[in-house]
């Protein structure tokens, strides 16, 4: 799992008496625990015409799913599969990537809005949104926390959106430089991670199926060679554990996992994960030796009556 560097405690945020009581509901589990084989479900439902997109899941044992249809996130106990909705979202918004960060803060990534919206994981209370871009044509699609910020990915335009991990600070925007080559009209950059080394970036471009390391300091983007397989053609959600990689590949309806050299330079493909569960999974986050993926089904019908699930697979 990638870790996160040193961060403005949630604190600064919300003050002392809410980290006293998120820590009492959702840190009681260790990292370290791991789903107990048959014990712990591996289908999880969801509510009916949810749509699904994103995942995250902290050090407790709770999914935290967001809804393309009103940007609603229900969180589920993978130790029971049983769930509830902890933010109601509202008419007009969508919740696509999200990240759940160690004090309890969950970073929302907000599509076609160009926004960023941080939700307080205990109460759902909307703690704040970022506007990111004021332009139109842009999607804000997957985040992740990185040192002091959350890195937001826009799948129609070349740059990455850093928002400040607290009260503090300016989103930064960050072009994509170097190997990148933004394509019109269809879905460019989508799922992100850190680098092993920490130092920058790695981004999927779903079409046409590139993986790019990303400097931090400048925003070069350079194209990570592949050896075993040619692309990683409708990459979505991706996650890293240590110099592992998993790719999301959502149309294809399989993870393809990835071995990183130190510098994230090359990635050799070692092997595939497929399940008869799978119905367009669009990305995953790792929980003890599990990956928890949802199901976005793209390519059934998305109405309020479509059924939605999420599975649980071994890693």
């Amino acid at each position: 799992m990638t870790r996160n560097h040193p961060r403005p405690s949630r604190r600064t945020v919300l003050g002392g008496a809410a980290v006293a009581a998120f820590t009492a509901v959702a840190g009681a589990a260790p990292a370290a625990a791991t789903a107990r084989g048959a014990a712990w479900p591996a289908l999880f439902p969801l509510p009916d015409g949810w749509l699904p997109e994103g995942i995250t899941i902290g050090r407790g044992p709770y999914a935290y799913m967001g809804s393309r249809a009103n940007g609603a996130v229900y969180r589920t106990d993978l130790r029971t599969g049983e769930g509830r909705v902890v933010h109601a979202g509202g008419t007009g918004l969508v919740a696509i990537g999200l990240k759940l960060d160690d004090d309890g803060l969950l970073y929302v990534a907000g599509g076609g809005g160009g926004t960023a919206r941080i939700v307080d994981s205990r109460t759902g209370r909307l703690l704040r949104t970022h506007r990111l871009t004021e332009a139109t044509g842009h999607f804000v699609n997957d985040v992740i926390l990185h040192e002091d910020r959350a890195w937001f990915t826009d799948s129609y335009g070349p740059v990455l959106y850093g928002v400040p991990r607290g009260r503090r600070g300016d989103v930064r925007a960050l072009p994509l430089t170097g190997d990148w080559e933004q394509t019109p009209e269809v879905i460019n950059a989508n799922g992100v991670v850190s680098t092993p080394d920490g130092r920058g970036l790695i981004v999927v471009r779903s079409t046409p199926g590139e993986l790019y390391r990303v400097s931090l300091r400048t925003g070069r983007a350079t194209r990570i060679r592949l050896s075993g397989a040619d692309d990683v053609l409708n990459g979505d959600g991706l996650v890293r554990v240590g110099r592992t990689l998993y790719v999301v590949q959502n149309r294809l309806n399989l993870v393809s996992v990835w071995d990183l050299d130190a510098s994230a330079g090359r990635a050799a493909l070692r092997r595939t994960i497929t399940d008869p569960r799978f119905d367009v999974p669009a990305t995953a986050a790792p929980f003890g030796d599990r990956l928890y993926l949802v199901n976005a089904r793209f390519t059934s019908p998305q109405t309020p009556g479509t059924t939605f699930t999420a599975v649980a697979v071994n890693r």
